[in-house]
């Protein structure tokens, strides 16, 4: 207790943890334990129950530590953090250690044991260099201070894609473009340390001199997209820490499905029946059944940052869309929505199912390009010529589109005749926005 508990109070609040703990021996006691054992569990399921209330962040940190080995549980447990409004921040090499730990503001810092090819050795390394003689200034700094024998390319490399590098600079594709440089160049640095050839030609000062300068990066290399970012952490982490692969798409989203999984499960839950409902979600988990029949039945769950949901497609529905049943793939899912009699969860039967790019072809009425203009006639017909380029593998669709054009002379708004509608897939979209001028692009839906 933190503060002193007296008379009354106390024996009002002993009685209550006593009669939680007998009610828990009960519980144990009806699993098969014994009274000895069913008490000593009872009392340690009491303490981790306050444990986790009390200091739900400490408490967290300690579970996350203990399982760290084990990538399946840590996503499982950064879930339960989120469900729990705990703030997880991303690996930091100047204040992440090796287990989980606890910052000042309460957030949980994730641990650099918990980063897949990074081994035992190269934290202690890091960390202890990190404490001998302060925190890292940069890549350069690092690799030239500690063992690079330990703290290899490999290490580094997962350490970048974790996020680890981020204190540094945002650009984790920039450190990974100069990372071999950067490698090179710490390897000479102490090659030539080991042999004090540096001294021995008084070329110490110069040497020390040319690797900080080597601080500036030697190509300006383009960031990775939000995708990239977050393939990443998926291949390094086990999970994306820091967005989702459905945060891209959630404007588009909702102009074409019936909500988030969220408001579809409150709103199914009050009707207390079966709706027809259209949801998208990212696949995180897939599982097969084969039927008496033979047959197989194929069931995901979906996941939109929201909430999760479990779709099902049986029989013909599966064959149909086994293709594109696949894990970490973003799905739009419509069919009936209903509570499952077997399991008493909700549960999605599928009618149709589609990718993304699927989804776009089935439902959206047009792309709307915003150009501007301000070059007069020169760049007009460099604009016209890239967006032929961009356009030309993807005609044949059914979408047509438009251009919002404005320039200091004049607006205009302009339909792309018939022979150039196209198939409105992420390709085509990425293409376009990479042209000189567009303002933005928008994918217009029914």
């Amino acid at each position: 207790r933190e503060t002193f508990i007296t008379g009354a109070v106390a024996n009002q609040v002993e009685e209550k943890i006593a009669s939680y703990v007998f009610d828990l021996m009960e519980k144990f006691a009806g699993y098969g334990f014994n009274k000895s054992h069913s008490a000593a569990y009872a009392l340690v399921a009491y303490q981790t129950a306050w444990l986790k209330t009390h200091y739900p962040a400490a408490f967290m940190s300690a579970v996350l530590s203990s399982d760290m080995d084990n990538t399946d549980k840590v996503v499982t447990l950064i879930e339960e953090c989120r469900q729990m409004k705990l703030e997880i921040s991303p690996p930091d090499i100047n204040v992440s250690n090796y287990r989980f730990t606890v910052s000042d503001n309460e957030h949980i810092v994730y641990g650099l044991g918990a980063v897949k090819g990074v081994g035992e050795s190269a934290i202690e390394e890091i960390i202890h260099e990190r404490s001998q003689t302060g925190v890292f200034t940069g890549l350069y700094d690092l690799c030239k201070r500690v063992d690079l024998r330990k703290v290899n390319r490999r290490v580094l490399e997962a350490l970048c894609r974790a996020g680890a590098f981020d204190v540094f600079d945002q650009n984790r594709a920039g450190h990974l473009a100069e990372l071999p440089t950067i490698v090179r160049v710490a390897e000479q640095h102490g090659k030539m340390a080991e042999t004090g050839q540096n001294d021995l030609f008084g070329l110490s000062a110069h040497t020390t001199e040319l690797i900080d300068e080597e601080e500036v990066y030697s190509t300006n290399t383009e960031p990775w997209t939000e995708q990239e970012r977050l393939a990443g952490e998926k291949l390094t982490l086990g999970l994306y820490l820091t967005g989702h692969p459905i945060g891209q798409y959630e404007e588009e989203i909702r102009q074409f499905t019936h909500g988030t999984i969220a408001q579809l499960l409150a709103e199914v839950e009050r009707s207390k029946g079966r709706m027809e409902a259209r949801v998208a979600g990212l696949v995180v988990e897939i599982r097969t059944r084969q039927t008496k029949q033979g047959k197989t039945m194929g069931f995901a769950t979906l996941d939109d940052r929201t909430g999760r949901l479990e779709i099902a497609a049986f029989g013909d529905k599966y064959e149909t869309y086994r293709s594109i049943f696949s894990k970490d793939t973003l799905l739009v899912a419509e069919g009936a929505l209903a509570i499952d009699d077997f399991s008493g969860n909700l549960r999605l039967s599928v009618e149709n199912l589609y990718t993304m790019d699927q989804a776009r072809e089935q439902f959206s009425r047009g792309l709307q390009l915003n150009w501007m203009s301000d070059k007069g006639s020169s760049n007009l017909g460099d604009f016209i010529s890239g967006l032929q380029t961009a356009l030309l593998p993807f005609k044949g669709g059914q979408c047509p589109v438009g251009i919002s054009y404005i320039s200091p002379e004049a607006k205009a708004i302009l339909q792309l005749g018939d022979d150039w509608r196209v198939h409105p897939t992420g390709d085509l979209i990425a293409r376009i926005n990479r042209l000189n001028g567009i303002l933005g692009l928008e994918v217009k839906y029914r």
